[in-house]
C-alpha cells in the first residue's frame, strides 16, 4: 500500500487512492465506507491514514517487505468471463457412477429463491434465535424429515458429508459404549471414499477399523464399540441385516446403519430393523454435486443419545409471551462449553444445504419423494434385466437405483469406454470386468438407451414389463402439515417468502458477530456457483472431464500458498473446525516421521475458541491450557513455562491471529520461537486472515500449519 501527495498535504494510501480514482471498481462497491466516512473514522482513531493506522495495529517486525506477487486485480466482468473460460474446460457428461453422489432436478423455485438468495446465504450461525426464526424452522424441518425417514427419534441439523458423519457416529458410539473396546467393524459395501475418512478418523482415537463381510460376523470374539452396515450399499444390494443385528445386539455392539434417504421412501426404516443410529448424505433431495460438494449430510439416534449427538440440534421453545419458537437446544454439549470435553469439534451445520433438503421434501411431499424414487426402481430393473436377456451377468436384487455387471467374454472394456465417451456418459469401474452403473432422478428413457447401447453395442430393446413395488413401507411418514400442504408453487414460495422475513442477515444490515463468518461476498463470486458447468460434475468424473476445476484449484493454491507463505495448500477441508483437525494431524504426522509420536502435548490459550481444544483431542492430543492476561493477549511468561514444563512430549501450540479479540499481538514471533526451541510446532487458526492480506504472512512469524476460512 504505497502512498502519494494529491493535492496539498493529501497524503493517501493506495486504497485510499482507489477509492477515488476508481469510484465504480471492486473496492469502492463492495467495502462499503466511502472516503468522506474513512476520513471521519480515522479521525476518531488520531489517525491521518489507512496506512498510519496499520502502521499503529501491525507490528513493524511482522510487517512484509515485498509485495505480494500476485497477478493484477481485474475487474467484475473480467473476473466472469475469465470463470467462463474455466467453465469452459469442463465437461458435463450424465454421470451414473454412484458412489454417494447423484445428479438430480433442483426445483427453479428453490435455486432462485434459496441458493441464490442473499436472504438464505447470508445469515450468521443463529446463536441469537430472534433473528433466525426463519432458518431455524427449516432445519426442524430438516431434523424431522431425516427423524421421519430413518425411524429414529432425533436428529441433529446437518453435517458436514456421509464420511464424517459415520465417524462422529463411531464416536458417540464409543462415548455411551464400553470403551474398554477397540475395534469398530465396517461392512466392505460402505462407500470407499467414507471407508477413507473413517480409518483416518479412528486412528488418532485408537480405534481400529475393521473392513469385511457384514454378513459373517458371529461377535463370539472380540467385539467391537460398534457395526456400520450400509443400506443400499456402494453395489445397490439392499441386504437382509436383521440376523446381523440380533447378534449384534446379544453382545453389547451398538448398530450404526449408512443409508439413503430416498430410498427410505419405499424400504423399511433403520430405526424400525434395530440400529441405534442412521447416517447418510442428503446431497440428492435437490442439491446438485457441485463435484462433491458443500452438501448436507445427516446423523439420527436413539433418544437415550441426544446429548451426546454431535452438531446443533434445533428445539421448539416459547417467547416471553408464550408462543411457540425456536432456539438452538442443548447446547451444554457443545465444545464452547466443553471445550476439551466435547466428543466433537463440529461448531455448525451446513445450514443452506440442508434447508435446500427440506424445502426439496416439502415441495415434493411424502407422495412426490415416493414418486421419485419408484421411477428410480423401475429404470433400474429394466435396465437390469434387458442385459440379463442379453446374457449379462447382473447382481442379484433387490435394487434402488444401482447394479453391477460382469462383462461377458469378449466384450471389450476399451470398446464400452470409447461408446460412452460418444455418448457422453460415466460408469463406474469397479475392476477390470466389472461395471457399477447408478440411475437417479433425472434418468430418462433415453438415457437407459444410451447406457444399453455403451454396453452391449446395439440399439434399445423391447424394455421388460416390471411389476410395480408398493414399497416395504406405508405411507404414513412426513405426516405434518408442512410436507403436505404447499403443492401448489406460488403457496411454496410464499412460505419460503414468509421464513425469509423472520431472518436478519447481511442483507438487512451489519452483524457485527463472530470475524470469521461475516464477510458479504460480492454477487459476482456466488454467480459461477451455480453455471451448471460446476453445478454438475461428479467428484469422480474422469479428470480429463474437470480441467477447469483442477486450472482453477491449482491457481487458487498458487495464491494462497503466496498470500500464507506456506509451501503448498490443501482445499480438502470443509469447515474451520476441519481445517484445524487437519492441521494438527499434519503436526502428529510430522513427529511420527521424526519417530516422536510420544509428542502429544497442545497448549491452547484460554481466550481460543472452543473448537481448537475439541479439534486437539479427537488428533489426539492431550490440551494444556496457556493463560491470558486482561486484554486476551498471551501471557508469554505462563507459556514459557508450560512449554518448559512440557519440552518433551509438546506437539503443538494452537494460537488465532490476529486474536480473537482482533488484536495483532506484539510477541507473535517470540511466542512460536519458544514453542518450536522446544520440540513443538505452531498452528495459526486462521480464522481472521483477512485482517493480514498484504500486511505479513503466518509462515514468516514463525507458523507451521494455518488453516484459512475462505468464505
Amino acid at each position: 500500500m504505497g502512498q502519494s501527495v494529491l493535492g496539498e498535504g493529501a497524503v493517501l494510501s493506495g486504497l485510499e487512492q482507489e477509492l477515488l480514482q476508481e469510484p465504480l471498481g471492486f473496492a469502492r462497491r463492495h467495502l462499503g465506507p466511502n472516503m468522506d466516512e474513512i476520513t471521519a473514522m480515522l479521525q476518531v482513531l488520531g489517525c491521518a491514514t489507512l496506512e498510519d493506522l496499520i502502521d499503529k495495529t501491525v507490528p513493524v517486525g511482522l510487517r512484509q517487505r515485498e509485495p505480494l506477487r500476485l497477478p493484477a486485480g481485474r475487474s467484475e466482468a473480467e473476473v466472469l468471463q475469465l470463470l467462463r473460460d474455466m467453465a469452459a474446460e469442463n465437461q458435463v457428461y450424465r454421470s451414473y457412477i454412484g458412489m454417494g453422489y447423484s445428479a438430480c432436478h433442483t426445483p427453479a423455485v428453490i435455486q432462485r429463491n434459496i441458493l441464490e438468495n442473499p436472504g438464505w446465504y447470508t445469515g450468521y450461525t443463529p446463536y441469537q434465535a430472534e433473528i433466525a426464526q426463519g432458518r431455524l424452522e427449516m432445519l426442524l424441518n430438516f431434523q424431522t424429515l431425516v427423524c421421519e425417514l430413518t425411524g429414529l427419534p432425533v436428529a441433529n441439523a446437518s453435517l458436514l458429508d456421509e464420511g464424517t458423519a459415520l465417524a462422529e457416529a463411531i464416536a458417540l458410539a464409543r462415548a455411551v459404549g464400553d470403551r474398554t473396546r477397540t475395534q469398530v467393524w465396517l461392512d466392505a459395501g460402505c462407500h470407499p471414499q467414507t471407508l477413507a475418512v473413517v480409518r483416518t478418523r479412528l486412528e488418532p482415537l485408537d480405534l481400529v477399523p475393521c473392513v469385511g463381510d457384514g454378513q459373517s460376523w458371529d461377535f463370539t470374539g472380540d467385539k467391537p464399540v460398534a457395526i456400520a452396515l450400509p443400506y443400499p450399499n456402494t453395489y445397490g444390494a439392499l441386504p437382509d441385516w436383521q440376523p446381523v443385528i440380533q447378534r449384534a445386539k446379544a453382545a453389547g455392539v451398538l448398530v450404526i446403519a449408512v443409508t439413503d434417504l430416498l430410498a427410505l421412501t419405499l424400504w423399511e426404516p433403520p430405526g424400525d430393523w434395530g440400529a441405534d443410529i442412521a447416517v447418510g448424505s442428503a446431497q440428492r433431495l435437490g442439491v446438485p454435486m457441485g463435484y462433491g460438494g458443500p452438501h448436507a449430510a445427516f446423523l439420527a439416534a436413539r433418544e437415550e443419545f441426544r446429548r451426546q449427538l454431535p452438531g446443533r440440534i434445533v428445539g421448539v421453545s416459547k417467547d416471553r409471551t408464550g408462543q411457540p419458537a425456536l432456539r438452538l437446544a442443548l447446547q451444554t454439549r457443545e465444545q464452547h462449553i466443553r471445550r476439551e470435553k466435547a466428543t466433537s469439534n463440529i461448531c455448525t451445520a451446513q445450514v443452506l444445504l440442508a434447508v435446500m433438503a427440506a424445502a426439496y421434501a416439502i415441495y415434493h411431499g411424502p407422495e412426490g419423494l415416493r414418486t421419485i424414487a419408484q421411477k428410480m426402481r423401475q429404470h433400474t430393473y429394466q435396465l437390469a434385466i434387458a442385459l440379463q436377456h442379453q446374457g449379462w451377468t447382473v447382481s442379484a436384487p433387490p435394487y434402488f437405483d444401482t447394479f453391477t455387471v460382469e462383462l461377458p467374454a469378449g466384450v471389450s472394456l476399451d470398446a464400452i469406454r470409447e461408446r460412452s465417451h460418444q455418448q457422453r456418459l460415466n460408469l463406474r469401474e469397479i475392476d477390470g470386468h466389472t461395471l457399477g452403473i447408478a440411475l437417479d432422478e433425472t434418468t430418462t428413457a433415453q438415457d437407459l438407451a444410451d447406457i444399453y447401447e455403451v454396453l452391449t453395442g446395439e440399439g434399445p430393446p423391447a424394455w421388460p414389463a416390471v411389476p410395480e413395488f408398493p414399497g416395504d413401507r406405508p405411507l404414513t411418514y412426513l405426516p405434518q402439515p408442512v410436507f403436505r400442504q404447499h403443492r401448489a408453487e406460488a403457496d411454496f414460495l410464499r412460505y419460503l417468502r414468509r421464513l425469509e422475513r423472520k431472518d436478519f442477515t447481511l442483507g438487512e444490515g451489519m452483524m457485527p458477530l463472530g470475524s470469521c463468518t461475516m464477510k458479504l461476498n460480492a454477487t459476482a463470486e456466488l454467480l459461477p456457483v451455480s453455471w451448471p458447468e460446476f453445478m454438475h460434475l461428479h467428484p469422480f468424473a474422469p479428470a480429463a472431464q474437470t480441467q477447469g476445476y483442477q486450472r482453477l484449484i491449482q491457481e487458487l493454491e498458487n495464491w494462497l500458498a503466496e498470500i500464507t507463505g506456506f509451501a503448498a495448500i490443501s482445499l480438502q477441508p470443509n469447515a474451520g473446525a476441519q481445517g484445524e483437525y487437519a492441521g494438527l494431524l499434519a503436526i502428529r504426522g510430522y513427529h511420527r516421521h521424526r519417530g516422536e509420536s510420544h509428542r502429544n502435548v497442545c497448549l491452547i490459550p484460554q481466550s481460543a475458541h472452543g473448537t481448537n481444544p475439541a479439534s486437539a483431542v479427537m488428533a489426539g492430543m492431550k490440551v494444556v491450557p496457556v493463560a491470558c492476561d486482561r486484554q486476551g493477549n498471551i501471557d508469554v511468561a505462563d507459556l514459557t513455562a508450560k512449554a518448559e514444563q512440557y519440552r518433551d512430549t509438546l506437539a503443538a501450540l494452537m494460537i488465532t491471529y490476529p486474536s480473537t479479540h482482533g488484536v495483532f499481538e506484539a510477541a507473535i514471533a517470540e511466542v512460536c520461537a519458544i514453542v518450536k526451541e522446544r520440540g513443538g510446532r505452531v498452528y495459526v487458526d486462521g480464522a481472521n486472515t483477512n485482517a493480514l492480506v498484504g500486511l505479513c504472512r503466518v509462515a514468516d512469524f514463525g507458523a507451521d500449519v494455518c488453516h484459512l476460512n475462505l468464505h
